[in-house]
Order: structure tokens, then C-alpha cells, then sequence
């Protein structure tokens, strides 16, 4: 049997519970990039209407990053960029920057979180909306950085014929990447 805690209200936890607590927290955390991955498999044959299903177009991304020498932490944003596109169809890219955000630099983060204003310059005219609306991020020092992604990995991937990495080529670096937070408050609590 896995021993609890044993409160009722958090206010009533002991040093004791919290260990317990801990301790199978920790154990939850290092398979965080096992249950990323399993979700990243979700976007697998889903077209939404688009040349690519969402998992191709996720590969695609990040294989043109790799090919272009960006580091791992880049590398893991291309792949993961789109993974909000099922929990979040209104907020996709908020999803996926929040999963990344303790594992990357706050440029990285930025490109994940706004990748979908900037994307939408190549296609929101066409749906009666404002296509320069990443304008109003233009005072942003990451600016020029999210609008080169969305030009040279995130807009340009969607091409059927493309030779993509397959998702087990990226796996040991979404492992090295969420192996420990950079920034989180909950850092201290993955250190034994």
C-alpha cells in the first residue's frame, strides 16, 4: 500500500506528509517527458483541413530548426509549439509555452507564446482579420526572433514531401531539455 499524507486541509500537513508528498512527486516529475511525448502522439492524423496532420507539421518544424543548427531548447519549442492544438483550440499557443516555460530561456518561451499572432501574418487576411497583428509586439526585444520562426520553420512546414525526423529522433532531446526546470517554483522540490 503507498503510504499519504495524512491531513485533511493542506493547513494541517506535516513535515512528514510533505515528504511523502514529495517523494512521489518527484517520481511523477521524471515522467513528464513521457506523457509530453504520448500527448505530442494525439496530433497523429489530425488534418484539421491542413496539406500535413498536426504531428507532421510539429516534426516538419522541428526537423527544419535541427537542420539549421538551433539548440536543443529551440529544437524541443519547434516540436512542441502546436502541442496545445487539442486542449486548447482557442489558446494553443499559451498551452504549449506554459509546458515549456520552466525548461527554456524566456526568448524561447516568448516564440512559443506569441508564435500564433505571427503566424497569422501569413494567413489571417484571409479570414477578415488583421494580418500585421503581430505589430503590437513589435517594442519586444524577442520580436525579430518569433517572426523569423514563423518564416523559416513554422509557416514553411507543411509540405507533404518533406523528409521530417521521426518523433523517436527527438525524444532523447525532449528528455535532456525537461530533465530539470531552469526557472520553476517548484525547482527546489525535484532536488533530492
Amino acid at each position: 500500500m503507498v503510504e499519504r499524507a495524512k491531513f485533511r486541509e493542506m493547513k494541517d500537513g506535516t513535515k512528514e506528509d510533505w515528504a511523502i508528498i514529495g517523494a512521489e512527486y518527484r517520481e511523477f516529475a521524471k515522467d513528464l517527458p513521457d506523457r509530453v511525448l504520448d500527448h505530442l502522439k494525439l496530433l497523429d492524423g489530425d488534418f484539421g483541413g491542413f496539406p500535413v496532420c498536426r504531428l507532421e507539421h510539429s516534426l516538419q518544424t522541428a526537423t527544419r530548426a535541427h537542420r539549421d543548427g538551433r539548440d536543443e531548447q529551440y529544437v524541443v519549442m519547434a516540436l512542441l509549439h502546436d502541442i496545445g492544438d487539442t486542449l486548447g483550440s482557442y489558446n494553443h499557443p499559451e498551452v504549449g509555452a506554459a509546458i515549456i516555460k520552466p525548461f527554456v530561456t524566456e526568448e524561447v518561451h516568448w516564440i512559443c507564446q506569441n508564435h500564433g499572432a505571427f503566424q497569422g501574418y501569413y494567413y489571417f487576411h484571409h479570414l477578415g482579420m488583421d494580418r500585421d497583428r503581430r505589430e503590437n509586439f513589435r517594442a519586444s526585444p524577442h520580436f525579430g526572433a518569433c517572426a523569423e520562426f514563423c518564416e523559416k520553420y513554422d509557416q514553411a512546414a507543411f509540405d507533404p514531401d518533406y523528409d521530417s525526423e521521426p518523433l523517436e529522433f527527438f525524444e532523447p532531446m525532449v528528455r535532456r531539455v525537461m530533465a530539470k526546470p531552469l526557472a520553476s517554483m517548484y525547482a527546489k522540490a525535484v532536488e533530492e
